[in-house]
């Protein structure tokens, strides 16, 4: 094995890992986000439309992080 094949198969490795943590890491900020814009409805239910708006907010920066996470790991994997 060439030392440049283990190169690009240890670079589409840590692209994968890479990918698989910030969908990890995503999927738990918006669970965390959601959960917690429920319990504040509960709590005062006339507040719903100021809790959704910063729930809706926060839910696309866990997303925003997300997709720069991966874009870095495109840079990553076509940079090598």
């Amino acid at each position: 094995m060439s030392s440049e094949a283990l190169v690009a198969g240890l670079t589409l490795l840590s692209f994968g890992i890479i990918i698989a943590a910030v969908a990890f890491g995503s999927a738990i900020g918006d669970g965390i986000v959601a959960s917690k814009a429920v319990e504040a409805i509960a709590r005062q239910p006339e507040a719903l439309g100021d809790i959704r708006a910063n729930m809706i907010l926060t839910a696309a920066l866990v997303e925003g992080a997300a997709f720069f996470a991966m874009v870095v790991g495109l840079l990553v994997v076509f940079k090598s």
